[in-house]
């Protein structure tokens, strides 16, 4: 079964920080073979609240996606959005 990460943002605080992070992020997710499905802002919402962007990775497994949220190269660009946005970030099995 592939893994996801699904990460809605609340709000974004540092669009800086942000990119900042996104640059340190995607390297790691290259290197546990990830693909971007999905990274945009324009959304309809149709229940919940409004979010300024979401995010799903696809990884060929479950364990490689945790395996890659787990890594140092993750970690390290993770502690970039500390206090700079709000998110759910979950990671998920799926077909």
């Amino acid at each position: 079964m592939k893994g996801y990460w699904v990460c809605i943002y609340e709000k974004i605080h540092s669009k800086e920080k942000l990119q900042e992070y996104a640059v340190k992020a995607l390297k790691a997710v290259e290197k546990y073979s990830g693909r971007f499905l999905v990274r945009r802002q324009t959304n309809r919402v149709t229940e919940g609240f409004m979010s300024p962007r979401t995010v799903v990775v696809e990884f060929e497994s479950y364990n490689k996606a945790e395996q890659c949220f787990d890594s140092k190269e993750y970690q390290d660009a993770h502690q970039i959005l500390k206090g700079h946005c709000k998110r759910n970030h979950v990671i998920v099995e799926g077909s």
